[in-house]
């Protein structure tokens, strides 16, 4: 490819609305060009490293025993109602009717359009398991989207689905899946962390995503270092920590004028956070009113909380303190006005000394103790858990970082089939629904997520495997007999092994050329000028590396196709 015919139009300032590195860069360097908010054309670079991306997938979806198919991206809204998810999805589906008033949906996800697809087909357990994929665009209207091809309404994303006859079956395809997306990842260049998530709106009770760590992550998420678990903060749980309060135990009012928030209660006590207990007043999702009580230095986890208190739970308005009887700053679990749910965090199920609001302005108990002086209604798990907290496995300290979410496993069990009526025939001779699973990679994510990677002060840094073109050709004079000579045949002898190629013939300075190169981020540069090619030899440049070194003419094409080749997935 020359690349004056290369339609890569590169800017030289940072575009104000990209936030990113991923953003800013794929815009400069000619690759992405918004539409629409969250939409976005991919221009010939860009699509080079998808399609890279896309047959990295399929090749570990194909090795790994799956089939690849292709469904609609419009569907019938009537599935979505069979399954239970078009209300419960938000406004984020996409809806509209035809011409003749039926209603469909733009799918976000297809977990009802291939149970629909399977459930007259797969009726006898000889048949199964089976694993089907496809790749394609997605669309999910978000609220605001941001940061790119980060939070696009408009997306690319593989999603592969399997049905089994039983858990055990489940387990070997959600096996397979785990080292096929680790095996993605690796292949990609991406240094990512396979997580325990939640399922969110797809269903399903368990879940890991792989997490490419970024600090422009979208996503929390925290690991031990000496077990290897992970976990997102949405789903990451664990006995947190806590210190009793100050005190003998007995149950003691304390004045405790004007502090109302953990802070200024520690201070009053000279005590650490850790040791008080922080109340929060809820309105659950039904509208009843809640107290939820969590360790003082830790906060509600809203993820573990709906599930709890129920998708639009919120925390009481003003009004609603006054009306329950309860005083901003000085709730507690002790004395608590009738009719109010109590809920605390499983951490403090052991603590019996407990430092809290005493539901009485200016003033606050210590000595409070669960089943002495008060009872829970529910102990559950409601804290987010942070850096320091002790791993759940092996109770060493937890470590945070912040990571971009490329790909998911579920295991969705019988949540569709039964909803939508899929069953099979087991060996007994009984009809039992089929046991699914849910596997999705985001294709355009993990190009955001490659850059967010590798990436440097002067532009984009492609990993071998995913890069648009693995070896740039920079003649620093295109008018010159002897230079321009030598990168042809440096370029049809590379072209010759199998090296994809893009030679810099535009009549621009030196500068602005190493500049572009840099930016769009080839792996190799060949750099061909006067003196080096008067000498018999080029310049070789490691775009990684930023190590340059002069080669033979005659060798240089071998030398790049070796490292290139050993480089490639």
């Amino acid at each position: 490819m020359k690349m004056s015919r290369l339609y890569a139009p590169t800017l030289k300032e940072d575009p104000t609305e990209a936030e990113l590195a991923s953003h800013r860069l794929l815009l400069r360097a000619g690759m992405i060009r918004k539409e629409a908010a969250g939409l976005y054309t991919y221009l010939p670079l860009a699509w080079r490293s998808i399609r890279k991306i896309e047959n990295i997938v399929r090749d570990e979806m194909d090795t790994h025993g799956a089939q690849e198919l292709m469904m609609p991206i419009m569907v019938d809204a009537d599935l979505w109602r069979q399954s239970g998810r078009i209300g419960a999805y938000g406004k984020e589906l996409v809806r509209f009717n035809d011409r003749h008033e039926r209603e469909f949906v733009l799918g976000p996800t297809h977990e009802e359009t291939i149970t629909a697809l399977v459930r007259n087909e797969l009726r006898s357990y000889k048949q199964l398991p089976v694993n089907l994929y496809h790749i394609q665009d997605k669309f999910r209207d978000e609220f605001r989207p941001r940061y790119g091809l980060m939070r696009g309404r408009e997306f690319i994303m593989k999603d592969a689905y399997s049905f089994s006859a039983t858990q055990e079956s489940l387990q070997e395809e959600y096996d397979k899946m785990k080292e096929a997306y680790a095996n993605i990842c690796v292949r990609c260049g991406l240094k990512a962390l396979p997580v325990v998530a939640d399922s969110g709106e797809i269903g399903g009770d368990t879940s890991v995503e792989f997490m490419a760590l970024a600090d422009a992550g979208e996503a929390s998420l925290v690991y031990c270092d000496d077990c290897g678990f992970a976990a997102d903060d949405e789903a990451a749980s664990t006995m947190v920590t806590v210190s009793e309060g100050p005190g003998d135990g007995t149950l003691t009012k304390v004045e405790t004028p004007g502090l109302g928030t953990i802070a200024d209660v520690a201070k009053f006590f000279g005590f650490p956070e850790n040791g008080t207990r922080k109340a929060l007043a809820i309105i659950d999702a039904e509208g009843n009113p809640v107290v939820a009580i969590v360790p003082g230095d830790h906060e509600l986890n809203d993820c573990k909380a709906e599930h709890v208190f129920g998708k639009g739970y919120r925390l009481m308005t003003d009004e609603e303190l006054e009306e329950n009887g309860l005083f901003k700053g000085f709730i507690g679990p002790v004395n608590l006005p009738e009719g109010i749910r109590l809920v605390c965090d499983k951490s403090l199920e052991g603590s019996k000394s407990w430092t809290c609001g005493a539901n009485e302005v200016d003033y606050h108990f210590t000595g409070a103790c669960p089943g002495r002086d008060f009872t829970p209604d529910e102990w559950a798990d409601l804290v987010t858990v942070v850096a320091g907290d002790p791993c759940p496995h092996c109770g060493r300290p937890l470590a945070s970082a912040r990571g971009i979410e490329v790909s998911q496993v579920f295991q969705l069990g019988t949540k569709y089939s039964e909803a939508m009526g899929a069953y099979f025939m087991d060996e007994d001779g009984k009809e039992k629904p089929l046991i699914m699973g849910c596997y999705g990679v985001g294709v355009s994510r993990t190009l955001a997520a490659i850059v967010e990677q590798h990436n440097d002060e002067n532009g984009i840094i492609w990993p071998v495997s995913v890069a648009p073109y693995e070896v740039s050709i920079i003649p620093l004079d295109v008018n010159d007999d002897l230079v321009w000579p030598v990168a042809e045949k440096v370029s049809a002898a590379l072209a010759e092994k199998g090296i994809e190629v893009v030679v810099d013939d535009r009549k621009e300075r030196p500068g602005v050329k190493f500049a572009d190169n840099d930016l769009m981020g080839f792996p190799y540069q060949i750099i061909c000028g006067k003196k080096a090619v008067k000498n018999g030899n080029v310049e070789l440049k490691d775009r990684a590396t930023g190590e340059r070194s002069e080669v033979a003419i005659d060798e240089v094409a071998e030398k790049v196709a070796q490292l290139v080749l050993a480089a490639r997935a």
